[in-house]
């Protein structure tokens, strides 16, 4: 840091600045204050101004605003939302610039991480990559590509990895505006299909992962060192050297490497490989070395220093220069102090660079990195347009979820022992080969005409690669039109570099111009809070460690929370969230009916209706006793539940004698006999209203059986896969089977298949007769009487349908590839698609929609998605790291959610959340 200069602006909108904090090859950051009035005054933020020079760029402005558009659609569990974004007006208050606004979180670059500590331990190293890669699969599941990973964009936060670029320009090492209004961007890395002139896809992020997680494991590059302007070469042809990174580790790393894109894993793969549970829920109680969680505390000790002396009486009626503030001087190094490692913190600090005398040029790619995160839909579905963020909350009472800053500020941890001649300490370790950072001291060195940095390459310090262009204007009525194909001519026609037009004067050959005006961008939507940030919790219940964990959750009129777990059962006030009683006659419940006044649960041995006040055994009802004529009775968990009638499955073993032997034959023993049966039972009557035999279905135990609709008359119900008989499975033959009972009877009216759907395929039905179900990579409805297929909608390869969910006039789908949608249930006519953005691992994710029916909640292994039900419009998510304890356990069950009047609550583990919903 250091005090602002005399041409720094002191305010940008209705921040007041306190810093400047670093500047970087196209922008200068600062450290800044939030004095206006609305709800987050008095935070600290960081500003990213662009510098006046390249925002005068129309190029520039355009692929600046899209990455920070990006930014705000991916936004979401690493990624931070920016808090504004400004740009016209006067520059006195720094209108005239370009410039975003992120909360400060303290947090440090990756490269000054490796300088201060040295490698990663294992565990870092899985949540980094983990953390990363769930970004980059939200990103490359609308079709997109990132192309912002750099040591200097990754952040280590004290809870975990934060990324800063959003596109190409982010994790620029050189920009630099040339004549003719064209912009000449110089990025520090390649892949191999750059080098060969290809256009860098999706596994051109997973190769640079592949970089960075080998840097962060070894402090050094994965290819051999060598001269600079072979650095293209060894990229393209070299085996990379992971001896020194953890075993575990090597193989994934390796395949991340791969020279063909199409042996690389996918960022689905290696998010669950490195943390199946999530990075998230690997970070639980904290991930960074010692040494690295106290100069992250050092950080912020400095920040908060800056926010006392601007608080000051002193200076509280003007901002001067900071430096000039009492009781700041210290805080403020000058700009050319040496941070640790051997970084040198001034102006030209960029991103690492690979140099390459061979230059290699690579083609223009379409902007994808306006539209990261998108799903594009077709016809008149609703377009995917970008995702949302996390709240980040802990098991305690609720505070305000404080964003992650973009950029980190320097730190003075104490010193530190020699550095291994294998690690560069100029401006960072560079995973690159032979790469010297902009702005380092090392050999050859040099500063351009802007006062940055250069690497000795007389200029060209690394190999140019082009930036994906935003989308083409508009040309000027009687100018030449300047189409997509005539950038790409230009492009590669340029002279000392790949050069993006943009839109602006494009000079080709002998001077010969094409111009074309820039269109402003369509302002963003109206947004009713932040990006993705959820309400906050009314409530937060964490169910007590000393107890064995909840097995079930249940609702009671809106009431009550029950929670039963193999001890005891307990209820929870869902206006308080404070729990009420507990009760160990309960312990292994299941269910929480209403039973008029009383409190119904079905346990492993006995029926109970429980006092809703102090939950006190009012009736209790064991299977021994009601059912005398079977005994031993086995029951399952209830099959389903309509008003007061609930419907489940019991067995009992009898014996069945053998029959006479033929003279001259032995005795053959008595059988035992498993014999099973549906029953249908009234909790208020407390009565059996009937029952009905069933398959006994897998020895030993009962069949499980599932209502999947219910009709006026009769109930359809498929028997759970698992409790299927080899032979039951072998007739099928793959193909799954519903039985229709009556209601008032329980007598079979008939049994039947449809289509080609599993015994195991997520299967609905509704009142009306039709019954949704997965088949194949599809979903299909039938009629449930006749089996005659009404409508089929296509799903995604590789993937297949879950469980979908009737509400309202729609057919809300789930998939394993993790979309979620809105059926017509008269047509399949899609009405919207969208993704839920984390790694396909695992199954569809389950889905609840509120008493309301305006909000749809998808819960996964990995976090909750909430939809607009209607249009599908991302309203939040939320991901839970649970309890900060290094000795507590680790968390992987699934989310959970229950809607519950104007709540959801939601469940991961021991911890609940009740959160206000429309």
């Amino acid at each position: 840091m250091e005090a602002l200069r005399s041409e720094d602006p002191r305010r940008f909108g209705r921040f007041t600045v306190l810093a400047r904090f670093q500047e970087t090859a196209s922008a200068v950051r600062y450290v800044a204050r939030d004095t206006g009035t609305c709800v987050g005054a008095g935070e600290t933020a960081v500003i990213t101004a662009a510098l006046p020079a390249l925002a005068a760029v129309p190029a520039f402005r355009r692929r600046f605003e899209a990455e920070a558009r990006t930014a705000e659609r991916l936004a979401g569990g690493w990624v931070v939302p920016p808090l504004e974004t400004g740009g016209g007006g006067r520059e006195a208050d720094g209108a005239g610039l370009l410039w975003t606004a992120a909360g400060y979180v303290p947090a440090l670059p990756l490269a000054d991480a490796i300088g201060i500590a040295g490698p990663l331990p294992e565990r870092a190293l899985r949540i980094l990559g983990a953390g990363i890669a769930e970004i980059l699969s939200r990103v490359h599941a609308g079709g997109a590509v990132l192309q912002g990973l750099a040591p200097d964009t990754v952040l280590l936060a004290e809870d975990g990895p934060r990324l800063t670029a959003f596109g190409p320009l982010g994790a620029a090492a050189t920009a630099e505006a040339r004549p003719g209004g064209q912009l000449s961007v110089r990025l520090g890395y390649l892949t191999p299909e750059q080098v060969a002139g290809k256009e860098a896809g999706a596994p051109s992020d997973l190769f640079v992962l592949g970089l960075l997680l080998a840097y962060a494991a070894t402090g050094t590059t994965p290819f051999t060192e060598g001269p600079p302007e072979e650095a293209a070469r060894r990229i393209a042809e070299a085996d990379p050297e992971l001896e020194a990174v953890p075993e575990e580790l090597r193989e994934l790393i390796a395949g991340c490497l791969a020279k063909d894109p199409a042996e690389r894993p996918n960022a689905g793969t290696v998010a669950a490989e490195l943390a199946l549970e999530g990075a998230a829920g690997l970070a639980r109680g904290g991930w960074l070395p010692e040494r690295l969680a106290a100069a992250v505390a050092e950080q912020e000790a400095r920040v908060r220093a800056l926010e006392g002396a601007w608080e000051a009486p002193a200076v509280a009626d003007s901002v001067p220069g900071v430096a000039d503030a009492p009781g700041v001087a210290d805080t403020v190094p000058e700009v050319a102090e040496a941070a640790p490692g051997g970084a040198v913190l001034q102006k030209g600090g960029g991103a690492v660079g690979t140099p390459a005398a061979a230059d290699p040029r690579v083609p223009l790619a379409p902007d994808a990195t306006a539209d990261a995160g998108a799903t594009h839909g077709t016809g008149d579905i609703g377009e995917d347009q970008g995702t949302t963020r996390f709240l980040n909350t802990v098991p305690k009472p609720p505070r305000s979820d404080r964003v992650t800053t973009q950029l980190a500020l320097p730190h003075q941890p104490p010193a530190l022992p020699a550095t291994p001649a294998h690690q560069h300490t100029h401006g960072g370790p560079a995973p690159y080969p032979a790469a010297v950072l902009p702005g380092s001291a090392g050999p050859g060195s040099g500063q351009d005409a802007n006062g940055r940095s250069g690497n000795g390459q007389g200029g060209s310090g690394g190999p140019m690669v082009a930036l994906p262009l935003p989308p083409a204007p508009t040309p000027p009525s009687g100018g030449p039109a300047l189409d997509r194909r005539g950038l790409l001519t230009v492009a590669a026609a340029a002279v000392g570099g790949l050069v993006v037009g943009g839109g602006a004067v494009a000079v080709i050959g002998g001077g010969e111009s094409a111009v074309a005006t820039d269109a402003k961008p369509a302002p963003p939507k109206p947004r009713r809070t932040l990006p993705g940030q959820p309400p906050e919790p009314r409530w937060i219940y964490a169910h007590p460690s000393s107890e064995s964990a909840p097995l079930t959750a249940a609702l009671w009129q809106d009431r009550l929370l029950v929670v039963t777990s193999e001890s005891q059962a307990s209820a929870v006030d869902l206006r308080t969230g404070e729990r009420v009683w507990q009760r160990a006659d309960a312990a292994g419940g299941q269910a929480a009916l209403a039973a008029g006044d009383l409190c119904f649960v079905a346990g492993p041995t006995e029926f109970l209706w429980l006092a809703p006040k102090d939950g006190a055994v009012v009736h209790r009802l064991r299977y021994a006793d009601g059912f005398t004529d079977l005994p031993g009775l086995q029951v399952e968990r209830l099959a389903g539940h309509s008003g007061t009638v609930v419907w489940f499955t019991g067995s009992h073993t009898v014996t069945v004698k053998a029959p006479k032997p033929k003279k001259g034959k032995k005795q053959e023993p008595d059988k035992k006999v498993v014999q099973a049966h549906l029953f249908a039972y009234d909790i208020v009557r407390r009565a059996e209203l009937w029952r009905t035999p069933v398959p006994a279905g897998r020895a030993p135990g009962t069949p499980l059986y599932r209502v999947v609709a219910e009709r006026p008359a009769d109930i359809l119900v498929r028997q759970e896969p698992s409790t299927l008989t080899p032979a039951d499975v072998k007739a099928a033959k793959g193909k799954g089977s519903l039985r229709c009972f009556d209601r008032e009877t329980g007598k079979l009216r008939w049994t039947k298949q449809y289509g080609t759907a599993a015994p195991n395929a997520g299967i609905t039905g509704d009142e009306g007769g039709v019954l949704y179900a997965s088949v194949g990579a599809d979903l299909q409805s039938f009629e449930a009487d006749t089996t005659k297929p009404l409508w089929r909608v296509t799903g995604t390869e590789g993937s297949y349908f879950g469980t979908p969910l009737v509400a309202g006039p729609f057919v809300h789908t789930t998939e394993r590839s993790q979309r979620i949608g809105a059926v017509e249930r008269e047509t399949g006519r899609f009405v919207w698609r969208r993704s839920t953005e984390v790694p396909a691992a695992g199954g569809a994710p389950a889905l609840t929609v509120s008493t309301t029916g305006e909000t749809l909640f998808a819960a996964d292994a990995a976090q909750v998605t909430a939809f607009s039900a209607a249009d599908g419009e991302r309203l939040w998510k939320f991901q839970d790291i649970g309890v900060a304890d290094p000795k507590g356990e680790t968390v992987s069950a699934p989310y959970r959610t229950l809607a519950s009047g104007t709540n959801v609550i939601v469940q991961r583990a021991r911890s609940f959340y009740a959160f206000p919903v429309a």
